[in-house]
């Protein structure tokens, strides 16, 4: 563990045992809000209190196992030697324990989001991958026993989709999908090629989480366009016969968003505002990065929709992100929806680039 990590450990105890004395204080117990607030923060510690407690005695049952193995003792030192390989092997584990709960809580991590494929070049090509993209994650979730609810498609022409925006709802679903934001490119021989050569397509994929109501920024109604328009696609006759799809124009941004999958026009209407502010919360979260451009060396990713983070390429079997420098031979299975060996990676090396930016802060 850094040593300035280690430092903020002791700070971390002191104040554990401040709050546990605060809770006890009948001036605290009845300040309704304080004593919530201290709650809070002692339920937070709890845990990383515990294991550092544990850490400790960890340590100090390892120096008292060397100073066994330098005994005159043969016995001893041999016991002492084989309870510190267990011992060091509990020291690893709390130690990366300890790192992984020090990192500050991302609060969208446990909601739901938005999740949007648009073809990029490569023609009918493209909105065939992004169709295939899609599939990807709706595997993905399904895996996960999540739901995904399509809001809005375009399919191309040759099949695929020219732009899919689906609503994915479960436990944990943004912590695992954010750093799917990017372009994606795809190097294969299309169906409709006759001398087998292979083509480069690309498609975009945005993942924006789902702004609860109490948060959403404040939306000027004089500042939107509403259309209304007949939906197209799956829903049977009654989409045809009346004008349920919405669609909302930001004014003042040029955002668009539209809904067409509910029949009910209020209800097409009350999932496009939520989008639509989700996409103002993203436009604002991705211009808060680009001023502090320093702090996005800590990131994997920026979640820049132009920054190309990933190639999956079918002649050759394998999917390469070029953040981590990643290269994976299971295409087959990573199309079908097996994203983690390429998820667990990214999240762990977001962590270790949290972990170094703290402890350079200190």
């Amino acid at each position: 563990m850094h040593p300035a990590l280690s430092a903020r450990l002791d700070n971390l105890v002191e104040r554990f045992e401040e709050i546990t004395a605060l809770l006890s204080d009948p001036e605290v117990i009845g300040d309704n809000e304080r004593f919530t607030r201290l709650s809070r923060e002692y339920a937070r510690l709890e845990a990383l209190v515990k294991n550092i407690d544990q850490l400790r005695a960890v340590e100090q049952s390892i120096a008292e196992a060397k100073e066994l193995i330098a005994s005159d003792d043969a016995d001893l030192a041999e016991m002492a030697r084989l309870e510190l390989e267990t011992l060091q092997a509990d020291h690893r584990r709390l130690d990366k324990e300890i790192e992984t709960q020090l990192l500050p809580v991302d609060p969208n991590d446990d909601g739901d989001v938005y999740l949007e494929v648009r073809a990029g070049t490569g023609g009918d090509e493209a909105a065939i991958f992004a169709g295939d993209l899609f599939k990807m994650y709706s595997y993905f979730a399904e895996n996960k026993g999540w739901t995904i609810q399509v809001l809005s498609a375009s399919e191309g022409d040759h099949g695929g989709f020219k732009e899919v925006i689906a609503q994915v709802k479960g436990e944990g679903v943004y912590a695992w999908l954010k750093f799917e934001s990017g372009a994606h490119r795809v190097q294969r021989v299309p169906a409709t090629e006759t001398q087998g050569r292979v083509h480069t397509s690309a498609a975009t994929v945005a993942v924006m989480p789902v702004i609860p109501e109490a948060e959403a920024p404040e939306i000027n109604p004089n500042d939107l366009r509403v259309d209304t328009f007949r939906a197209s696609g799956a829903g049977g006759q009654h989409v045809n016969k009346t004008d349920s799809a919405i669609r909302i124009t930001h004014i003042p941004t040029g955002l668009v968003v539209e809904c067409q999958e509910e029949r009910s026009q209020h209800k097409n209407r009350a999932r496009a505002m939520g989008l639509l502010a989700s996409r103002l919360a993203d436009a604002q979260r991705q211009e808060q990065e680009r001023k502090t451009a320093a702090e996005r060396k800590a990131q994997v990713g920026s979640g820049d929709r132009s920054e190309r983070i990933r190639t999956y390429n079918f002649p050759q079997g394998r999917v390469t992100d070029h953040r981590i420098n990643l290269t994976l031979h299971q295409l087959d299975k990573i199309m079908q929806g097996d994203l983690e060996p390429i998820i667990v990676p990214l999240r762990q090396a977001d962590q270790a680039a949290q972990l170094e930016a703290m402890a350079n802060s200190d």
